[in-house]
């Protein structure tokens, strides 16, 4: 039984991308119970999150909290866009992986001249590409 694992992208005040992907299937999945336990989950690291970059210099923050056998790993970029990974106990080195492919999917995007920063990312290929990054490192 695989559970489903969700990335989450923060900008200053509000998520700007959100993806719960199935990896043994690849389609979104989870009844809505545990798909709002998840969310609040993320929601509750982001505290965490900000405490943690006051005490390093990586941007990748590793696992910085654990919840019902569930990890919240993090990556923060230059811009302080936190990039969030509920998921059930991956590798340090795939996860991290996982998060330097999509923050180069993340500067291609920021780089496109039709992109405002800070806003919800509504890109389809973005989407597909994170969707097949995260089939590819965490499955």
């Amino acid at each position: 039984m695989s559970t489903p694992i969700l990335f989450v992208i923060v900008g200053k005040n509000e998520p700007l991308f959100e993806a719960e992907i199935d990896t043994t299937s690849g389609a979104a999945g989870g009844n809505d119970l545990s798909t709002r336990q998840n969310y609040f989950v993320l929601h509750s690291s982001l505290d965490l999150v900000e405490k943690s970059s006051w005490t390093t210099n990586n941007m990748y923050l590793r696992v910085v909290d654990k919840v019902n056998h569930q990890q919240v790993s993090t990556f923060l970029t230059a811009g302080n866009v936190k990039f969030m990974l509920l998921h059930g106990g991956k590798g340090e080195e795939v996860v991290k992986n996982f998060f330097n492919e999509v923050y180069g999917y993340y500067v291609k995007l920021s780089m496109n001249p039709f992109y405002k920063y800070d806003t919800p990312i509504s890109s389809k290929s973005f989407d597909t590409r994170v969707r097949a990054a995260a089939r590819a490192y965490l499955s």
